[in-house]
């Protein structure tokens, strides 16, 4: 590190694209959800709480069982029971991690379905945050009972703003370099 430290010019606002933290984690749900591993429905789902990300899950099959992109959907009652929901799968990470879940705030790409609901519910989560509904829910009427908060947002765009030429401090690697 060379010369005294200085104060470079730099625009008046953030970028007109910098999500609030709202958009933030659902954009992350939208992230998780891409390892989902049913294609009856992709769902992701990041607990938060203070603005830190505790734990992200997706709807996929357990540990050492096939996929249903695999093995297909195992379905009961028009719902696939191979796998285990977002919801369920990130419940289940804090667990494995030690993470209290009280207080925290759920952001799922989906409501949530009965089951997930009574167990966010259960796990002290206080307020959901979605952009589509699903078929056959009592999870509205449970996080009413419960006090539980429910926002349905617009989805956010499916795009990740990174532009890597124009940040003066980063350089492309040369990729036949490994």
């Amino acid at each position: 590190m060379s010369g005294e430290p200085h104060i470079e010019h730099r625009a008046a606002k953030p970028p007109a694209w910098r999500p609030d933290w709202d958009t933030y984690f659902l954009k992350l749900a939208m992230l998780a959800s891409e390892r989902a591993t049913c294609p009856r429905m992709h769902c992701g789902c990041v607990l938060v709480k203070d603005n830190h990300v505790l734990s992200t899950g997706y709807n996929g099959s357990l540990p050492g069982t096939p996929h249903c992109y695999d093995a297909g959907c195992l379905v009961v009652d028009n719902h696939c029971v191979r796998t285990n929901h977002a919801e369920m799968n990130a419940i289940c990470q804090a667990a494995r991690h030690g993470m209290a879940l009280a207080g925290a705030t759920a952001y799922v790409t989906n409501l949530p379905c009965t089951a997930c609901a009574k167990a966010l519910i259960a796990v002290g989560i206080i307020r959901v945050v979605i952009f589509s509904d699903y078929h056959d829910s009592l999870a509205e009427r449970f996080f009413q009972e419960s006090g539980v908060k429910l926002d349905r947002l617009p989805m956010p765009r499916a795009e990740i703003h990174y532009d890597l030429a124009s940040f003066s401090s980063a350089r492309p690697f040369d990729e036949g370099k490994n």
